[in-house]
């Protein structure tokens, strides 16, 4: 006999087998979740094209004008900018503002002359500002300097990406061989733990107290300029950072489950190491290799500033700023495009880095 209870429920689904709900997107990896995490922040997206364009002028820039890096031509000398089209509009137009004696207007600037400016006097001589375009002057109306020449008449657009190509390839070296030492040195400082960690440490911390630029300088002191001496004085506490990243990230990992059950199954320490605990530092390494680009490039561009850059004629960003400042204030353009070429470069990379640390932070899988 059915109770009044029993009689208010009825059975459903009786023929019917339930099952999960079936997944019909594709299944996600950790790599293809950073890229979509990177494609999604705008500003590292508009970088990394930048930062491509770069690259790829430093290649074919000197390439692209009948110039090369080391013509000179002191008839020539430290022209201003002259751009095809730029120059209808008043930009890059190759005319420069000067002081003159008024009395030598006539007799030296009469076919180029394109506008007094001012009139004054310095005592009891008449003075005048004026504008004069350059290329008239020296005779070379039918030639363009797109950014200009330098105090040899060297065209500063073949030298400038050619600077940008060696200071690239100078931060790349640097960069590649910092995390090299730095991935070899963490992984078996964290690995080991105990009394190899404790010496490990030690040392990196004798290393790291004495001033880098110091070294830098003895060393490029004693081996001379050039691109390999400068990439590898870089090198020289340049790995530090990395080491001490990768070493926290093997002192997380290693203890982990699927780690002790590798070991359990005979793994060596060499599989575990480089199997099963460094591609969980993979994110790590990407951002530290696109942040420490500028910084090699920062660093190349001090030693050139302070004397101890390439030698003449090779160009680098770093020499050509230190040669435009000499005469900043008389010839800015020998500054300003360089000075512009490392800002981009410096701001883009940062940029990306930090886009790529975003990207690859595991606590923001699976966000958008």
């Amino acid at each position: 006999m059915k109770t009044k209870t029993e009689n208010k429920f009825e059975f459903i689904q009786l023929d019917e087998t339930l099952k999960d709900e079936k997944f019909e997107d594709e299944a996600i990896g950790f790599f293809k979740d950073a890229m979509i995490r990177f494609r999604n922040n705008k500003s590292s997206v508009v970088a990394l094209i930048i930062v491509a364009i770069i690259v790829i002028m430093s290649i074919f820039g000197p390439m692209m004008n009948k110039y090369t890096y080391k013509e000179q031509n002191p008839k020539l000398a430290l022209l201003p900018a002259r751009i095809p089209g730029l120059e209808k509009l008043g930009i890059c137009d190759g005319i420069r503002a000067i002081n003159v004696r008024k009395e030598s207007i006539e007799e030296k600037y009469k076919d180029s002359l394109v506008e007094i400016v001012k009139e004054y006097k310095i005592r009891d001589t008449d003075m005048a500002t004026i504008k004069v375009d350059m290329y008239k002057y020296t005779g070379a109306e039918d030639k363009y300097f797109w950014f200009g020449t330098d105090s040899l008449g060297r065209d500063q657009w073949t030298r400038l990406w050619r600077g940008s190509r060696i200071s690239l390839i100078i931060a790349i070296l640097s960069m590649s061989v910092n995390i090299f030492i730095g991935v070899i040195y963490g992984a078996i400082s964290g690995y080991y733990g105990g009394v190899v960690d404790l010496i490990m440490q030690r040392i990196i911390e004798i290393i790291g107290g004495i001033p880098l630029m110091v070294i830098v300088i003895l060393f490029v002191l004693y081996y001379g300029p050039g691109i390999i001496p400068i990439a590898l004085a870089l090198c020289l506490t340049g790995w530090i950072g990395m080491s001490r990243m990768i070493r926290a990230q093997f002192y997380k990992y290693k203890g982990m489950e699927y780690v002790l059950a590798a070991r359990t199954l005979g793994a060596t320490d060499r599989t575990l190491i480089f199997r099963h605990i460094l591609p969980n530092a993979m994110g790590i390494i990407i951002t530290m290799s696109a942040l420490a680009i500028p910084g090699a490039i920062f660093s190349e561009s001090f030693l050139a500033y302070i004397g101890l850059g390439l030698q003449a004629p090779e160009p680098s960003i770093g020499v050509l700023l230190a040669e435009g400042q000499k005469v900043l204030l008389q010839h800015p353009h020998l500054t300003v495009f360089p000075g512009l070429l490392i800002s981009v470069l410096m701001i883009s990379f940062n940029l990306l880095g930090n886009g790529l640390r975003d990207a690859f932070d595991p606590t923001l899988r699976g966000q958008e």
